[in-house]
């Protein structure tokens, strides 16, 4: 509890216990007057500050009002009666504070989800003048600098490994416990703790572009946008009040003056005042006004938790709604890694022609590997890791790249041609078909073809299971665009079980097919969401930016660091995990019914008792659980959505 929350339940706690005390002593009528208006201005100053301030200001229609009003009105008919009854007014006042205290502690519990995100702010740098560690202001250190990470501390911006090796604790962003191993040469974000060596790091962006920043930036502006529920509630409380305050005066002054009329009947002034403030107390709108926009919080707080970043809690409602799914593949899917999944020569009986190298596997691989270690394509880094062994790269003279061909050199004296199909029919060398998935390497040496490498991208390992939770999930329809071979794509979604697929796309290509899709589905009616559900795009937040802006929800996975992602995607999953996809939308679901529940719960109370109240058959301590009861209930229901499991 922080010291605001301290104080709070020290009030109600010094006030509760005065209230029962005077249960025991029978003062006169002035001291114990003077006893009970001391302890209601202990435990409602607060709240009768905020009234006066509010009817100043020209608001005075809130929650604050109609507690001041509801406590004075008891207080002054308990006189006016001479009853000396003040324990109602004490009672109304206690109970509401104790709901506020409630309120506020759930507030700060979500408040700790998102300040352990905030934790990730890096206070210093380190870098190194004369020979000595100097800590300076992160904003202070230009782009290509040198600063250095000790065990222990925050890497505070965004930069390539340039010494050292080190394991980073990436928990405070991804929600990933398990640790990352470093060492030159090696990307490294903002915000991960380094846990062993001493790091030097050369920073690639300045500091208030780098990962922590962005992240703290996205999390710091989500709590400004406020979902459709939410927005209709403030809108509905605004309305609300005034109409309730009218209607109390009018069932405080209406029906007595109407029986004032009638001859020897007595008009109950204080009778019908009384249920005036009743109504009052049960009309109080605090546990809408307060548990909706404590659920939204809640729920981003949560999620931000499990490292799913949600932009604004009107994205939940449409993230709850989503029935269509469609996936990038290369780096959503799969792994960006390519891997030499088979290679085919002479020996495999395939080829049916004369003009062939009988060349073993081995020495098939060495060769691609020697004559593509010149390039920088990922497929050259994916050939050397398959071959494993020292490359000589002496041996290779008279590259040559040829775009969207391959590459051909002299290898140890002999012309040597690596590259796709394109390439072997211009060089007019016959070459044999492949009937296994993925990129297919032909190798040729002196014009005579050797065979064939079968590169192809490796699924992440959670794909399969992703795909299979979403259905779990209630999403419908999985997609699947690609700009790969439709070979390759087709053996991709039939592997992960995914309905459909498009290959062999343009970028241009995949956000004309979402239009399509957008189209087709508001071409039914004006409530396409509502009917058909949203559609959610998801991809690796790099190249897919025009496409994740114009999906219902723009879904940017293992976006760390990519500025495109942070400012394009609605929903940013801070690691490649594609399970989360199914976790966001189950988390928002689960929000949202928890809105829908306060929603239900508060308006049903309230409708029965204000009709008991107006009747005559409801009493001050049901107005004060119609008010403080239902308040206390759903902000207890509302901190649910804190945990997301």
């Amino acid at each position: 509890m922080n010291k605001k929350q301290r104080m709070m339940l020290v009030r109600i706690i010094i006030a509760a216990a005065l209230t029962a005390g005077m249960q025991f002593i029978e003062p006169g009528f002035l001291p114990k007057l003077a006893a009970y208006l001391a302890i209601y201005i202990i435990i409602g100053y607060d709240i009768l500050y905020k009234a006066v301030r509010g009817v100043l200001n020209r608001q005075p229609f809130d929650e604050n009002f109609l507690m001041a009003v509801a406590t004075i009105g008891a207080f002054a008919l308990a006189i006016y009666e001479g009853s000396g009854d003040y324990v109602e007014a004490i009672a109304v006042m206690l109970f509401y504070q104790v709901g506020e205290f409630f309120q506020s502690y759930a507030v700060g519990r979500s408040r700790k989800n998102i300040s352990e995100l905030m934790n990730i702010r890096p206070d210093y740098a380190n870098i190194e003048r004369d020979g000595r560690i100097e800590r300076v202001e992160p904003d202070d250190v230009a782009v290509g600098q040198v600063i250095i990470v000790q065990p222990g501390e925050k890497i505070p911006i965004d930069g390539t490994v340039v010494g050292g090796e080190s394991t980073l604790d990436t928990a405070a962003l991804t929600g990933e416990s398990l640790p990352r191993d470093v060492s030159e040469g090696s990307e490294v974000i903002s915000g991960c703790i380094n846990m062993t060596g001493v790091l030097r790091v050369k920073t690639t962006k300045a500091f208030e572009e780098s990962t922590a920043s962005k992240v703290l930036e996205l999390v710091e502006d989500s709590g400004l946008h406020k979902s459709r529920s939410e927005a209709f509630i403030s809108r509905f409380a605004r309305i609300y009040t005034p109409v309730v305050c009218f209607s109390a005066l009018a069932l405080a002054v209406l029906p007595p003056l109407v029986r004032s009329f009638i001859p020897s009947a007595d008009p109950m002034w204080s009778v019908w005042i009384y249920r005036a403030l009743i109504f009052l107390v049960i009309s109080c709108p605090c546990a809408l006004v307060i548990s909706i926009p404590l659920s939204f919080f809640a729920g981003i707080g949560g999620a931000g938790h499990e490292g799913i970043l949600v932009k604004g809690a009107n994205l939940f409602e449409t993230l709850s709604r989503v029935k269509t799914v469609v996936f990038d593949k290369t780096g959503t899917l799969t792994q960006g890694v390519f891997e030499v999944n088979a290679i085919h020569n002479p020996d495999d009986g395939n080829f049916d022609y004369d003009q062939r190298l009988e060349l073993d596997r081995l020495k098939l691989l060495e060769l691609a590997a020697t004559v593509e270690s010149s390039s920088s394509h990922p497929i050259s880094k994916s050939l050397q890791r398959a071959y494993g062994k020292p490359i000589d790269i002496s041996r290779v003279t008279d590259v040559k790249e040829i775009g969207g061909h391959g590459i051909t050199a002299l290898f140890d004296g002999h012309r040597v041609a690596l590259g796709n199909e394109k390439l072997m029919k211009s060089l007019g060398i016959g070459y044999c078909h492949c009937h296994t998935a993925g990129t297919i390497i032909h190798v040729a040496v002196d014009g005579t073809y050797a065979g064939h490498i079968v590169m192809g991208d490796v699924e992440k390992p959670q794909a399969r299971e992703a795909i299979a939770q979403l259905r779990k999930s209630g999403v419908e329809r999985t997609v699947m665009l690609t700009g790969d071979m439709s070979e390759v794509a087709l053996q991709v979604a039939h592997h992960l079980d995914i309905d459909e697929v498009h290959s062999e796309l343009l970028p241009a290509d995949k956000v004309a097919f979402l239009e399509e899709l957008l189209d087709a589905k508001s071409a039914n009616d004006g409530s396409r969401e509502r009917r058909q559900g949203a559609v959610a795009f998801v991809g690796d937040g790099i190249n897919d930016a025009p496409v994740l802006a114009r999906a219902d929800i723009g879904i940017a996975m293992g976006a760390l660091g990519s500025d495109a992602a942070i400012e394009a995607a609605d929903v940013v999953l801070m690691d490649d995990n594609p399970l989360k996809i199914a976790q966001a939308v189950r988390i928002s679901r689960k929000t949202l019914r928890i809105v829908w529940q306060n929603i239900i719960f508060a308006i049903g109370v309230k409708v029965a008792c204000l009709i008991l109240g107006a009747l005559g058959y409801a009493d001050m301590w049901l107005a004060i659980f119609a008010d403080v009861g239902v308040m206390v209930l759903a902000v207890l229901n509302a901190i649910r959505a804190m945990y997301a499991k």
